[in-house]
């Protein structure tokens, strides 16, 4: 693939900023609940709680849906994320609890898109989780039953019989679910929040969250709010502050590329017919997804940690953009001329479970993070439950699985550079014995 003209940009290639920025903190005022940022996560928050009669403060150190929630691929799903035969050895009692939230989450996720009139693409096709030779396959068989047995709706077959590209064996089609342009969600429930009795600071960073007697103090560069609970939706970014839980989670920076707009006849010619997106059955996936305007957006496949905080502003790195097109014409031959046209990347949060956690800390700060690459569909709705156990003091359902009374969470050894360049070898050691065995068949 040609990557010489690629555009390396520090926010998404989903949508431009927005032009109207809310001014940032410069008093100090009171409030009921506060909320630190300004993500899916934390808008839907401030969103619940203002439907619910909250008075309530939105916090975000940028824009309201700078941070991965407008960076992603854009893929609404409707199962849990993480290594679910890992899940399923580990915490198979959480199952069917985490396919509940997953597939709740989805539909929450498609009811506020129809509720707001949000233009954002969206279009409810499902999701594929794809293999890419037969110990994949394997490999997806054995998740279907797992997901099936824990009451989720899935699928299997062929690509053919899916309606995928024939370059993939096959794989497991999430019923629930689809794809979006994330950019146009988060401006949307942007929108949908400043007009909201919200009261919502954006270019206000957070540098520090302390309690004060039964309140908590959030302290920004020109103000203080002083609020009787707060929550911390930061997402990859909660570990700037010390009230926030050790080893909560691990931040990860991970990549997203565009190509430039493709002939509709080459599209159809990958038997891409279902319009799902997909994400391969690699222990560090590869997504690719169709997008309206003809062009294949694609990404992960290697993981950057985060080792300090501030987490820094930045670009993909340009050798990462350059295996991700190898990979992407190992995937799809037919399409290996195809130009790159950008790149762009954000930061996620990863726990050592691979499950979403909530919680609290003490009486009255309360946390929801990390929905492992899953957030997209989870972070809206955990969100709202959040907001629901504050005013109800009383946990949801679909919240009691994620919710941790003790905030203790185990050092997430494989997430330390060492074990993320592991992964990715052994990823790539069995793309090698795939692609010999796929070889000597064709011999």
């Amino acid at each position: 693939m040609n990557t010489d003209h690629v555009e390396y940009t520090s926010f998404t290639g989903w949508v431009d900023p927005p032009t109207d920025p809310r001014p940032a903190l410069d008093e100090d005022i009171d409030c009921r609940v506060a909320v630190i940022g300004g993500g899916i996560n934390g808008m839907s928050t401030a969103l619940r709680l203002t439907e619910r009669g909250q008075d309530v403060v939105l916090l975000e150190a940028e824009f309201c849906g700078h941070g991965s929630s407008s960076r992603n691929a854009g893929q609404l799903a409707g199962a849990p994320g993480g290594d679910l035969q890992l899940l399923n050895l580990l915490s198979r009692k959480k199952m069917p609890g985490m396919m509940r939230l997953a597939e709740h989450a989805a539909h929450h996720v498609e009811d506020f898109i129809a509720k707001h009139d949000i233009d954002c693409e969206y279009e409810p096709t499902g999701n594929a989780f794809a293999a890419v030779s037969r110990g994949q396959m394997g490999r997806v068989r054995r998740v279907a039953r797992i997901v099936t047995r824990a009451g989720g709706h899935v699928e299997v077959g062929t690509a053919a019989e899916l309606g995928i590209p024939r370059g993939f064996v096959g794989g497991m089609r999430e019923v629930i679910g689809g794809r979006m342009n994330p950019g146009r969600f988060s401006l949307g429930m942007r929108r949908v929040l400043l007009d909201s009795a919200a009261r919502v600071f954006e270019q206000t960073k957070v540098t520090d969250v302390v309690r004060d007697g039964e309140q908590v103090v959030v302290t920004t560069p020109h103000g203080r709010v002083r609020a009787d609970h707060v929550v911390l939706a930061t997402n990859a970014f909660a570990g700037e502050w010390d009230i926030t839980p050790r080893n909560l989670s691990v931040p990860i920076y991970v990549v997203e590329v565009e190509t430039e707009p493709i002939d509709p006849v080459r599209i159809a010619a990958l038997g891409w017919t279902s319009g799902m997106g997909l994400v391969t059955q690699h222990a560090i996936m590869e997504n690719y997804r169709l997008t309206p305007r003809n062009t294949i957006v694609f990404g992960v496949r290697r993981l950057e940690r985060g080792t300090s905080y501030p987490l820094p502003e930045k670009v993909p790195d340009r050798a990462l953009v350059e295996e991700l097109a190898g990979a992407f014409a190992l995937r799809f031959p037919s399409l290996a001329d195809v130009a790159l046209d950008r790149a762009w990347g954000g930061w996620i949060a990863i726990t050592s479970s691979w499950l979403p956690v909530a919680g609290r800390v003490g009486d009255n700060v309360h946390y929801s993070i990390a929905c492992n690459g899953h957030g997209l569909a989870q972070a809206p709705y955990v969100g709202t439950l959040v907001a629901d156990a504050i005013v109800d003091d009383e946990l949801p359902e679909d919240l009691r699985t994620l919710w941790h009374d003790e905030p203790r969470f185990p050092r997430p050894i494989m997430m330390g550079r060492a074990g993320l360049r592991t992964i990715w070898a052994v990823d790539r050691f069995n793309d090698r014995v795939n692609g010999s065995r796929r070889r000597a068949r064709r011999g």
